[in-house]
């Protein structure tokens, strides 16, 4: 009977966890940001209130994400318009360029393709009102993903205003040394949380400003905007480097093609290796102090099982995680050791000699 006990609540426990696995990553989601936040919140909070502290760390990152879309939006509307605009003369252009070789003369006689592409450009502008029914869906799951943004803010707002009593209440509930012992495994987490997310700002940084120099020597136009995407989709590990340069690859089409195509593809190709071998493994190993080779593997383990977020969550996680073991570790080792308590021998960071 306990053994079926224990089968049915363990199907039970397991059953429930996937049926509640949404709000159980926004909160894990939430608590990433509450951490990476903690620092700037703290250096504030040495000055005012915490309350203001937080409130004002919040404003900015909400702001953030305001002065990005300014940023990006009136390029993407006047490139689009324009592209509407011309996509006849494009149209008129690939049929020009079909007349001069012969065998796509030839598909030409036989297809007439380029009339009927001709015909679906001239076409295109009226049907820009068709696109409403898309729209509409497109503004419902934008409105989801927003109550969401706001649900993990709020959620990651009580964690960062109630974390410090809840720990000390916790750690309250502990023998003093080990209690000690506690707060110091805590205070590293938190640590490397914070070095992973100035990291990755940083290397999203190094992307976005050498690509827009690349991008004002080549004379592309919207430099600007084009490196903010670059450094948003950088923070993406693995795919977000390479989204950015196709997207940036794309609007050198119409720029200088094809010059600024070629010469932004090398560029691309070229950085993403450095990137991906030399940048991103030494500031995350430093940040975290994993090796690179442990910093690669999470990421893939994290991209592979949950996705994206895995992937951003992948290399906190494997830090926290080494940390843990690592002081566990040392309690372990401290205990086999005769003489003083071991809690104490790790607290000291001098475990004595076997």
């Amino acid at each position: 009977m306990r053994v079926t006990l224990t089968v049915v609540l363990i199907v039970l426990c397991l059953w429930l966890l996937y049926l509640l696995r949404k709000p159980i990553g926004w909160i894990v989601i939430a608590g990433f940001i509450a951490i990476a936040l903690a620092g700037p919140v703290t250096v504030l909070s040495r000055r005012m209130k915490r309350g203001f502290a937080i409130a004002i760390v919040y404003l900015v990152l909400i702001l953030l994400p305001v002065g990005i879309v300014g940023i990006l939006v009136p390029p993407i509307v006047t490139q689009g318009n324009n592209l509407v605009a011309n996509l006849p003369t494009y149209a008129t252009d690939v049929q020009d360029f079909v007349a001069e070789n012969d065998t796509l003369s030839r598909l030409q006689r036989d297809y007439d393709l380029t009339g009927k592409l001709r015909e679906q450009a001239e076409q295109l502008p009226g049907r820009i009102g068709d696109a409403a029914g898309v729209l509409s869906g497109i503004g419902l799951g934008l409105v989801n993903s927003i109550f969401q943004a706001v649900t993990i803010l709020i959620l990651s707002v009580f964690m960062l205003g109630g974390g410090p009593r809840f720990q000390r209440f916790v750690l309250g509930l502990q023998p003093p040394d080990r209690a000690q012992w506690l707060q110091g495994l805590l205070d590293r987490i938190r640590s490397a949380v914070g070095n992973y997310v100035a990291g990755a700002l940083a290397q999203a940084a190094i992307a976005a400003v050498l690509s827009w120099l690349v991008l004002m020597i080549l004379g592309v136009p919207y430099a600007l905007p084009l490196a903010v995407i670059i450094f948003l989709l950088d923070l993406v590990p693995l795919v977000g480097a390479t989204l950015g340069a196709i997207i940036v690859g794309l609007v050198t089409l119409f720029s200088d093609f094809p010059v600024d195509t070629i010469i932004w593809t090398v560029w691309a190709i070229a950085y993403q290796q450095i990137e991906n071998n030399l940048i991103q493994p030494r500031i995350q190993s430093r940040a975290v102090s994993l090796e690179p080779f442990v910093v690669l593997v999470s990421v893939l383990f994290g991209s592979t099982l949950f996705g994206i977020p895995g992937a951003l969550l992948a290399i906190p996680v494997a830090a926290a995680i080494q940390i843990t073991v690592r002081e566990v570790w040392r309690l372990r080792r401290a205990a086999l050791v005769p003489g003083p308590d071991p809690m104490s021998q790790v607290q000291s960071g001098q475990p004595g000699q076997p």
